[in-house]
């Protein structure tokens, strides 16, 4: 899926969050899974692809993801509940 997307990974249900912005989804979910890339989600084993929203171009994206990041962690939680309520692991899903 090759397209500028804001997306949120977790460690477990209501566990750490982290809000992220790519242009691959697939790639990106990728590297947090298998710790790839030094950092944030590979410290707190963010693995889990639990919400992901398209946007048709990066700036939007980056505006979207900038919104969310200023957003109360109730706010992100919300956000997976409301599209996710079971908290699967939307990598399984996506067409790569």
């Amino acid at each position: 899926m090759r397209s500028p997307c804001v997306y949120i990974m977790a460690s477990r249900r209501n566990g750490t969050l982290y809000v992220g912005v790519t242009s691959n989804i697939g790639r990106r979910a990728w590297e947090h899974r298998t710790g790839a890339v030094e950092g944030f989600t590979k410290r707190y084993g963010c693995k889990l692809l639990v919400w992901l929203e398209p946007h048709e171009r990066m700036d939007e994206a980056i505006a979207r993801e900038k919104q969310i990041k200023s957003g109360s962690r109730k706010d992100k939680l919300a956000l997976i509940e409301r599209d996710n309520p079971q908290w699967h692991d939307l990598f399984e899903r996506l067409n790569m």
